[in-house]
């Protein structure tokens, strides 16, 4: 399936949106989340590409930060991350072959396998590595999922256009070059 097709992005976040550490204090729990894949989120949008996080653990400080970012669609406490896949895309009126995926662990394989496109992080597990369409130059937590963002919307031909309006909506000085090229 190409690239070009894709509508949805879904990402896994524990590994992929972080570097995959959970730290917990008391009864606190602390993640780390990359600004340049927040960035990322604001390029999608732009760029006319949805997303959403599937996670198989339930976090609050996940759902702040997907709170914050306006993700559209956050599924916590998710081991079945196909059939959350499927019913989304029923919902959304969307085939699975229009969906992208980026996952690094086993529990991700039934849905990289399903999607159009799928990409894994570089310490993704050899399985998923094998599975995936691409793999990340980023590291999970470093700005894989923006990669990933920018690769699509670059296929699409928005990249620039995605740039404009994240630079316009900001206050911020228009780009004098934007690499277009996928």
């Amino acid at each position: 399936m190409s690239i070009r097709n894709i509508k949805l992005l879904l990402t896994d976040v524990d590994g992929v949106l972080t570097d995959g550490k959970v730290f917990v204090g008391g009864k606190e729990e602390f993640v780390g989340f990359d600004i340049q894949d927040g960035i990322g989120h604001r390029l999608a949008e732009y760029g006319g590409l949805k997303v959403g996080w599937l996670s198989g653990r339930i976090s609050k400080p996940v759902a702040v930060r997907a709170k914050r970012l306006k993700v559209p669609f956050l599924y916590q406490g998710k081991l079945d991350k196909l059939t959350t896949a499927e019913n989304l895309c029923d919902r959304e009126g969307l085939k699975l072959s229009e969906i992208a995926y980026i996952g690094d662990d086993l529990i991700d394989l039934p849905l990289l396998t399903q999607a159009g496109w799928s990409a894994t992080v570089p310490y993704g597990r050899p399985e998923v590595k094998k599975a995936v369409h691409y793999v990340t130059s980023a590291p999970g937590g470093a700005g894989a999922f923006r990669e990933v963002v920018e690769k699509i919307l670059k296929a699409h031909g928005v990249w620039t256009k995605a740039v404009q309006v994240f630079h316009q909506k900001n206050g911020i000085g228009s780009p004098s070059s934007i690499d277009a090229a996928p």
